[in-house]
Parts: C-alpha cells; structure tokens; sequence
C-alpha cells in the first residue's frame, strides 16, 4: 500500500497558469478560483490576456495568463509575486519569468520547448538547459504527451486530445493545493453535454492530472490552505463586472423600475451586457447598438420614459457618448454611465487597465456640464458602488458616472450576500399632477432638497411637455437665450450636484495609531494594493493612515478636513497624477503623486517601498 503523502501548511500561495490565447488559461484559472471559493479561502484574481481575437501562437505577445491568489486570511490583491508558475510553452515562460522571486515553483510543459518554438518566442538558448533557471524549483514534464497518453483509447485526434492538456494541468493543480474536484468532473459534463466525447475527454484528462501529482515522485509534498475566517453569511464568487451587472439589476428593483440597458460591446464592458442580458426575467432590457452614440440615445430615451436606464462602456465609447452625455446633464434625467477603464489613449490597451479616465468624465464634454461621479474599490464593491451611483441619478435627476476597470471587472473575489432588507429604498415618485398655476405643469419647477426637477412619464395626463439640448427656462421647460437664465440654470445645475455633498457618510480613515504623519488617499481599484502596501508599511513598524474616496464628484464634505489632519499626503494613481491635480487645485494641499501607466496594478511592494520614502524623507 503506497504511503500518503505529507502535507505541508501554507497560509497563502500565488498560483499563475500562462499559455497561448487558444490554451484555455482563463477556463483552467476560473475553474481553479471555483474549487478555491468552494474551500472557504480569501481569493482575488487577476487575468490577463491578449487584445487580439487570435494573437500568434507561441509568441509572447499571444500569451494569455491567469493569476490566483488565495489564502487562510483576508486578502486585498492578487499578489504582486506568483510562488507557482505553470508555463504550457516556451512563450509562458519568456512572459513570466521575470515575475518570479528565488525559489520559486515552475511546473513546465516540455512538449513544446522544440528549437523553432523556442526561436518563436525571442529564446536563444533553451532555459531548461542552460542553467538560467537554477534558482527555481522546475519540474519539467511532458504535460501533452501524458494527457495524450490518457487519452489515447478515445478515439479522438492527437489535436483534439492535445487541446484538453489544460485539464490536466488543472488536476494537478488541485491535487498539489487539496482543491475538491466534483463541481469540476460536474462543470465539464455539462459544459460539454452536446459533444460527450470532448466532455469525457477533459474529464480523463483531469483525472490523469489528479492521479499523476498523487503517483509520480516529482512531488513529495501536498499543500493545503485552511479556509479563511470570514464574517458569518452567504458569499459566492464574483467579478467586478457581474457585481455591477447585480448591483443595478437590485437598484432597480428597489427603485420599483424597470432597468434599461443601451450598450455596445467594448472591451472590458462587454459582460455588463452579456449579464444583463440573461435577466429579463427580472425587468431587465438589455440592447446591443449598431454605435456607442445609439447606445446611449436610447438610453436616455429609455430614461425619459420613467426606467433605471444605464449605458455601460469603456473611455474610447464614452468619447462618442460625451455630447449625449451633455444632452442628459440639460435634461436632467437619471442616467448611469458605467466606465469599465482601460489603457488609453484611443484604442490603447484594450485588455490592460488603467486609471485615467478620471478627467474624461469629470469635464469631457463642452460647456458646463457637472456630472456625480462614484468610483468601486474592489470587484464585490461594484455592487454597492452601482447601487449608489443609481441612488444619485434617481434623487438628483442627473445622469453619473460609475467608474471601474479592467482589474476589477475581469478580478474576483468571495463577495457576502448582502440582505436585501438591508439595501437602501431608493424609490421615486413620479410627478402626476399639475405643479403650477391655472393647471400648468413646470417640468422644471425643483425640489428645494434636492434641486431635482419633476419626472414626469411621457403620456401622463395633463403634464405633456418638451426638452431638448437647446438651454430652456427656469421653470417652464420653455427654449431660453435670455443671458439671465443662463447663468441660473447652469449654477443650479452645479448647485445641485454640489449638494449631493450633503448625503454623503464621513470618510472612514484608517490609522490605527491615531497619530500618522503620513495620509495614502486613494480611488477606485488601487484600494487593494494601498491596503497590503500600509500593511507592509505598519508590520515594519512604522505609522501610516489610509482613506478611500468612494465619491469623485462631489468630493465628501469633510476631506478638507481629514486632509489637513495630516503632513503629507500621497495620492497613488494608475494615471499620471488626474486625482492629485483635483486635490491641489481644491484643497490646496502639496500631494505627493505616486504614479504608473502600465497597463497592471501596483505591486504592493513597491508601493510600500514608496510610502517608506515619503515617510523617512517628507
């Protein structure tokens, strides 16, 4: 009987998978985030992949990774270092090497390290034999041919049998780390239930995998992970894109509206559409455009006729939505304009990320034209954010902005169920009477609260009425140039987002020692990385406070006074300094600006190498 073998503790461990685009690394990497939820561990995820539809095989820039970082505490990234790289060709391994410490684990498939690949993916030498990765733990196996070799009574085709090698990494994946493998042997029967022989296939081959990581003696060593201790409740796994998608589907509901999306596919928005789209049992309409521009003009449309209506995009379609954009600020209707960021400029990184769309919506359209603005912090807070950014639009009557990005629309993580008992009401009444003399409806008549103008359903008896782009009158809703009116309804207009101010919470800082000299302020997806980078900074023993700004646009009403609590504040940005320059033009406060524009979030480690300069040198 052969000896069980050892199993080794470990509190967290960083598992990257890289190959071709064509290798199934973001399936293997989700189906490996799946066991992991299941077990009860903290994860967060991060993918990367090429923009092109099929990049060139065996070329660096064709190779598609995923990257999980899981562990038995709470977590706030997907770790700056992988401690496991799994390279299916020579390409993975040109692309990622670079990012691993000393000692690290490299599991390689040999199968392709042939001289032409090699020379296709930039390697002069071949790195298996030249000594150039002696200081890693390599395990170099033929991971093709012993899936072929499981394989071979199939009847399928050596290419066919070949394309389910990323299965039989899975498995041993999830034999080295204890991952559980039913709700894997049960996705792939039904993932593949119309074609029983590539089902049956994967199947094997993930068998195989399991089965070689518990016979070979390349690994003498079982890792486990205990689950995390998380708050009491229900958590299920979620991207930032679908917690969006959830987040104001629920909006909606809790309005009491029907939800309305215009959309068109941009990379990394697209899964807001393809989420929505599956809800329509719920009262979500979601339309695929022939344009950004139809997109959101019938979404506005949408809007004016009493729903929840969104437009969900990245910064090249928002450039094409910025006049409709003005349309809606004139009309003042509610509008959620959900900016999924990636790097820029034009067509850019498609499928990088990136900060720097802050500007573009807090002042990229023509005349004065104020739009909230609501940033998420991580992919389960995309729920929240979402429902917030609704809560604006439907109170103020104003269209807002929702901004994510690639990280935390494509990144996972456990997100907690929330009750819905315990989401806000965010109901609206529409206007149903006449609100002026002698029977008159004033469609712009306003909330003294809110400064929120009636809405008012098209067809509703008695409050027929018109709006359009051209300036109308205070009040009457009628065409205006007198210069007067100008003046008012443009101050109102930014009066009125000005005074969302007054709703908002105070901003949670955290210092632990309540005396930091040192202030980190951030937005949107760097919330993560400035967390782990603070902890680094706090476990060496020095002292250092974080906030995060949930609201851009307005800022909270007492970030003034939070910032003048400190000396020194840093602003780290995945753009070359946009929130920095807003908080120096307002506050007047001598930010130091931690910036990077490459396409991939902080490190936590060199952002906390960067906090520990700003704290010995001021």
């Amino acid at each position: 009987m052969k000896t069980p073998k050892p199993v080794q503790q470990l509190d967290r461990v960083i598992i990257r998978i890289a190959g071709d685009s064509g290798d199934g690394m973001q399936l293997t990497g989700e189906r490996l985030t799946q066991e992991t939820a299941s077990l009860g561990n903290d994860l967060f995820t991060f993918p990367a992949f090429p923009a092109e539809i099929r990049a060139p095989a065996g070329t660096v820039a064709g190779v598609s990774s995923f990257q999980l970082h899981f562990a038995d505490h709470d977590i706030l990234t997907a770790g700056d270092r992988p401690d496991v790289l799994v390279a299916m060709n020579p390409a993975a391994l040109k692309a990622n090497v670079a990012d691993l410490s000393a000692g690290s684990t490299l599991i390689i498939d040999t199968h392709a390290f042939t001289s032409r690949s090699l020379a296709r993916a930039g390697w002069a030498d071949n790195p298996l034999n030249d000594g150039s990765l002696d200081g890693f733990t390599v395990h170099a196996i033929d991971l093709t041919q012993l899936t072929l070799d499981a394989l071979a009574d199939t009847g399928l085709s050596r290419k066919d049998a070949g394309r389910s090698k990323n299965m039989f990494a899975l498995g041993l994946l999830s034999w080295m780390y204890s991952r559980s493998t039913e709700a894997t042997l049960d996705f792939l029967g039904t993932k593949f239930a119309k074609k029983p022989a590539v089902a049956a296939a994967n199947i094997a081959a993930f068998k195989a995998g399991w089965n070689f990581g518990e016979t070979t003696e390349s690994f003498a060593v079982v890792y486990e992970v205990k689950p995390a201790s998380p708050a009491p409740g229900t958590y299920r796994n979620i991207t930032g894109n679908t917690a969006c998608s959830l987040g104001l589907l629920t909006a909606a509901h809790q309005a009491g509206l029907p939800l309305f999306l215009g959309a068109y596919p941009i990379t990394p928005a697209s899964d807001i559409l393809h989420e929505l789209s599956k809800h329509q049992r719920f009262g979500a309409r979601a339309l695929q455009f022939e344009d950004e521009i139809a997109a959101i003009g019938a979404a506005i449309g949408a809007a004016f006729g009493g729903a929840l209506a969104v437009t969900a995009s990245s910064g090249p379609g928002i450039a094409l939505k910025s006049e409709a954009i003005g349309l809606a600020v004139s009309l003042e209707i509610p509008l959620v304009i959900c900016d999924v960021q990636r790097g820029g400029p034009s067509t850019g990184l498609p499928t990088k990320t990136e900060q720097s769309d802050l500007l573009q919506a807090m002042y990229g359209r023509n005349g004065e034209a104020p739009v909230p603005v609501v940033a998420a912090q991580s992919p389960g807070d995309c729920f929240h954010a979402a429902l917030e950014a609704s809560r604006i639009a439907l109170a103020y009557r104003t269209p807002v902005f929702l901004l994510s990005d690639g990280y935390l629309a494509n990144g996972a993580e456990p997100w907690p169920v929330p009750n819905l008992g315990d989401l806000p009401d965010i109901s609206v009444k529409f206007a149903t009477q006449p609100n002026g003399p002698d029977g008159a409806f004033l469609p712009y008549l306003r909330d003294p609260q809110t400064l929120a103008r009636p809405w008012a359903v098209p067809g509703t008896p008695g409050l027929e009425h018109r709006i359009g782009g051209v300036e109308k009158a205070d009040r009457t809703g009628d065409i205006s140039y007198s210069p007067d009116n100008h003046d008012l309804m443009v101050r109102t207009r930014q009066a009125k987002v000005d005074g969302i101010a007054r709703t908002l919470p105070p901003l949670a800082v955290d210092d632990p020692d309540n005396n930091a000299q040192v202030l980190v302020l951030g937005w949107g997806s760097t919330y993560g990385p400035i967390g782990a980078a603070c902890r680094r900074v706090r476990a060496a023993g020095h002292r250092i406070a974080q906030t995060h700004l949930r609201h851009v646009n307005p800022f909270p009403p007492d970030l003034g006074q939070v910032l003048a609590a400190y000396d020194r504040v840093v602003i780290p940005e995945m753009n070359l300094g946009q929130l920095a320059m807003l908080i120096r033009a307002k506050y007047l406060v001598d930010a130091v600006s931690i910036t990077q524009v490459r396409g991939v979030p902080f490190k936590a480690a060199h952002l906390a190498d960067a906090l520990q300069e700003v704290i010995d040198h001021g």
